[in-house]
């Protein structure tokens, strides 16, 4: 793509998003692309297949299955109390700090009302998640509004939504970008689905049913934590170094160090920019992106052996539906958390590596990646195409090397193949991209969801739970 700015226009409208992505993948240095998830929504270029979004020639999407993020939010409460501890330790100093900190000492929080924002969709600024939530739905209208049911069906669509109010507030914004101010009395109907412990199975947030997962000290949820404070340890010193070289009346600790990066995300999402992203090297940064690819791949992912097995339960509905076809239903809709996307895509081992991420340095050629994968309203999208086929010719006789086509071969054929949406780029199915524009071939994509199955295990029996609760999602469908 080349300098021109109507180059990033989709629609006539302008695209600051593209603009973003392609200065970052022309080699300019967008620190958007390195916040590990706590960034505004990004466009991914890592790894994806040439050609834009639109449809392989001779295709058509049929069916779509989207696994979304909620939109931009505040800190978390726990992130956001740690933020506010650290400030308060820095003032009680009564220190004035200098060189890369200096700015601080005149710093105010991006927070007005902790009590009442933490944990919340962020409503104003430019990267406010309910216009992002609103902007996702629209764009993805514009894409796919031949699947809208026609009003003269009287049929809604269902969508779904996993039971806190940032992700539920997520999806109705959303749905009104894509159904209209009206939808919940026409068009559509949200269904939330409570983030409690006693659904089993039937559920969008596996991680909170998961008895074992939870319990489990050693290897379950908190695991991920447990591999971060081993690889931040080995660049946060460093950093620590810097800063008291600068500032000699004040030690910050790992923990504070790591926050201060945090801050820069998040005061970004809130303020549109943040000086603490400037307190820190390039260098600091792809380290900070590798921490937290290290919390979420040992937390949830295909380091944390519950993984695989959370994810594979929306990841096998989904598969079910995709094999029954547009007849059943064309958009499926889920809305859920950072935390519920990576499990899905462990059990789908879409980045598949050929070792565990390692603790002692950042490998730069890694396949796990998640800052484009799951940044604020990060969507995972499976569009089922229907395809038209070319003649397949044969050889008459078979030692000749003459093609005659029969009639059979002479009619186009229709098929079928599954390919992969990440917030915009296409990426291929390792091991299952033979079809048009490296989809996958339904068949062989139904195969490998049955096949990883059988190799993660059942549900129940790896997460304890009783025979008689839930052993599958069953409200997915239309």
């Amino acid at each position: 793509m080349g300098s021109d700015p109507h180059a990033f226009q989709e629609h006539g409208i302008w695209d600051k998003d593209q603009v973003e992505s392609h200065a970052e993948a022309n080699g300019d240095w967008n620190i958007l692309y390195h916040l590990g998830g706590n960034s505004p929504w990004i466009r991914n270029i890592n790894d994806i297949i040439e050609g834009g979004i639109a449809p392989p020639e001779g295709c058509s999407v049929e069916q779509v299955h989207m696994m979304s993020r909620h939109a931009e939010r505040f800190p978390t409460k726990s992130a956001g109390g740690r933020m506010l501890d650290l400030l308060q330790r820095i003032r009680n100093t009564n220190i004035s700090l200098e060189g890369d900190l200096k700015f601080v000492n005149d710093w105010e929080y991006f927070i007005q009302d902790p009590s009442r924002e933490l944990d919340q969709l962020i409503s104003t600024g430019p990267y406010a998640g309910t216009l992002s939530a609103f902007k996702s739905g629209t764009k993805l209208r514009t894409r796919y509004s031949h699947l809208i049911p026609h009003p003269s069906s009287f049929h809604q669509t269902h969508l779904w939504a996993s039971g806190s109010h940032r992700v539920i507030e997520s999806a109705r914004y959303f749905s009104t970008g894509f159904f209209g101010l009206d939808w919940a009395s026409s068009s559509a109907a949200l269904h939330i689905i409570p983030e409690t412990t006693d659904l089993g199975a039937d559920t969008l947030t596996p991680g909170d049913t998961c008895v074992r997962y939870r319990n489990d000290t050693e290897y379950g949820h908190d695991y991920g934590v447990k591999q971060l404070v081993k690889y931040r340890s080995t660049y946060l010193p460093a950093i620590r170094a810097r800063f008291q070289d600068q500032n000699s009346g004040i030690v910050f600790s790992d923990e504070e160090i790591y926050g201060m990066q945090e801050i820069c995300g998040f005061e970004t999402l809130v303020r549109g920019h943040s000086l603490w992203c400037n307190a820190f090297t390039h260098e600091d940064w792809l380290n900070f992106e590798y921490a937290r690819d290290v919390i979420h791949y040992y937390r949830s992912g295909p380091g944390n052996k519950y993984g695989p097995v959370i994810g594979w339960l929306w990841l096998n509905a989904t598969s079910n539906l995709l094999e029954m076809g547009p007849d059943n239903g064309t958009l499926f809709f889920s809305f859920v958390h950072d935390g519920d996307i990576i499990p899905m895509l462990a059990a789908l081992d879409l980045f598949p590596s050929a070792f565990p991420l390692p603790l002692t340095h950042n490998p730069i050629s890694r396949t796990w990646r998640t800052s484009q994968v799951v940044p604020m309203s990060g969507r995972i999208i499976f569009e089922r195409l229907k395809c038209q086929s070319s003649p397949n010719p044969t050889r008459t006789p078979p030692d000749s090397d003459i093609q005659v086509l029969t009639n059979q071969d002479q009619k186009a054929q229709s098929t079928t193949f599954i390919r992969i949406n990440i917030n915009d780029g296409i990426v291929a199915l390792p091991g299952c991209d033979s079809g048009p524009g490296s989809s996958c071939p339904l068949e062989e994509f139904l195969a490998r969801v049955r096949r990883r199955g059988d190799e993660i295990g059942d549900f129940r029996d790896i997460c304890g739970l009783d025979e008689k609760v839930a052993g599958r999602i069953t409200f997915l469908h239309q």
